[in-house]
Parts: C-alpha cells; structure tokens; sequence
C-alpha cells in the first residue's frame, strides 16, 4: 500500500512519449531575417552607413526565401533602421540609417498608446523624466532654448486661443525644456509619452467648465518653471515640474483616474 507521498515506480509513471506536449511556435523568416539583421547590428558588424548584402546573396547566406529577406527589409525600414536607395553602382542598394528622431518617437508613442498603462503609472514616468529634464535644462539652457521656451509662453498667454492650440503649446513647451537639457533621448520619450497622451488630454480639456481658471493656473506654473529654468536653479525647477504635472493630472477629469 502507498500513500500519495512516495514516488511511483518509473513503469507506473507517464513517459516522455506519454507527456502532454504543446506545438511550439514558428517564427516567421521575416522576423528571423530581422533577428539576423539585428544581431549584425548589435555586435558591431553593421554599422551606420554600412550596405547590406543583395537580396539574393543575403537569402543564401540565411537560407531563406528572398520574399522573407524583402519583408524583413520593409519592416525595418520603416523602423527607420534601413534605407533603400534604387537604381546601379556604388550608390545603390539597402544601408544601414542613421536612425531620425521622429522614427523612434512614433514607436514610442504607438508603443505607449497601446499598452493600456495605466494614467498612474503614465504620470509617475513623467514626474520623473521631466523632473530631471528640468533640472539639467536650469544647468545647461542656452539664449537659442531659453528663446523656445519664452515663444511658447507667449503663445499660451494667448487669451482668445483655443484648447487645442493651448494643449499644442503645452506640449512643445514640455519637450523644449527636456531638449534644452541637452538630452535627445530625454526628449524623444517625452514628446512620445505626451503625444500618445494627446486625446484624454483634450478631452480633459473640453470637460472642463471653468476653463479660462485651469488655463490661467497652468499659465503661472509654467512661467514659475521657466524662471526657476532661466535662473539657474535646477532644484526648484525640477520641484515645480513635478507638482505641474501632478496638479494637472488632477485637475484634469480624464486624467485623474486610473
């Protein structure tokens, strides 16, 4: 007799052949021809500027369809990781890019926008990236930055100005303190991470009644960070960016829930 403790005899037990097994799933050659790609690109093998074999010659080289090679291709330039340049001789074929700003944004936007991130955890990521935005641009801003911040404010200051144009305004104002930072990458994510916010911004925007209050209080936050900025003192500008972003989530109906 055995109780439900001690371990079958392995003739009692199910074998391997016996086991429940799930199919594995088969990647697509394209996505293997990126993985490649990709790993040429990571080691250093690839750099930018650097051409890509033929089509024909990559597909041998993989041992793969040359339709895979060119899907992998179109992926990736539109990524804004490859460009094409058609026609014959040395000016011609598939290189590696230099990759544009506004390629990685709209991956981070698209990437943001359908995550389902909750707005807490959207907000919490901006607290922290644009405290430290404001921080290095109270150390490093110079006349040309400064001069982009003012041209915002001037633009927000606008009484008669729509919602729409005042939420455009708001957010080149957040993206031109980070790139006054001097960090691009700061700067990408954040024009990203407000982008994908753009719609509950506005309709927070349209659901508020008293809308020349909000917008009269959100017009003295930004002047007190733009002082707190052009005055050199990267503290207090981090400080009140940070309590910015947290009143507007607040004050904001579609954006003070989860």
């Amino acid at each position: 007799m055995t109780n439900g403790n001690e371990v079958r005899p392995q003739s009692d037990r199910a074998s391997g052949a016996d086991a429940a097994w799930a199919p594995v799933t088969r990647s697509s050659t394209y996505e293997l021809v990126i993985d490649a790609i990709e790993d040429q690109i990571m080691t250093g093998a690839l750099a930018v500027g650097d051409a890509l074999p033929p089509e024909r010659e990559l597909a041998a080289r993989l041992q793969v369809s040359r339709a895979g090679v060119r899907e992998a291709i179109r992926v990736l330039q539109a990524y804004g990781v490859l460009r094409s340049e058609v026609g014959s001789g040395r000016g011609a074929g598939t290189f590696v890019a230099a990759m544009p700003s506004a390629a990685l944004e709209r991956f981070l936007r698209l990437h943001v926008a359908l995550s389902n991130f909750g707005r807490h955890e959207v907000i919490e990521t901006r607290v922290l990236l644009e405290q430290a935005s404001a921080s290095l641009a109270a150390e490093r801003a110079d006349g040309d930055t400064l001069a982009e911040l003012e041209r915002q404010l001037i633009v927000m200051d606008d009484p008669g100005m729509s919602r729409e144009d005042f939420n455009d305004a708001d957010t080149a104002f957040h993206i031109a303190i980070a790139r006054a930072g001097g960090n691009a990458l700061f700067s990408d994510i954040t024009g990203a991470i407000r982008n994908s916010m753009r719609s509950p911004i506005m309709e927070s925007f349209m659901k508020v009644d008293d809308w020349q209050s909000v917008a009269a209080t959100l017009r003295t936050q930004h002047h007190g960070i733009f002082r707190a900025i052009s005055g050199g003192r990267a503290e207090e500008a981090a400080e009140l960016t940070a309590a910015h972003i947290r009143h507007a989530a607040s004050a904001l109906p579609e954006l003070s829930t989860d």
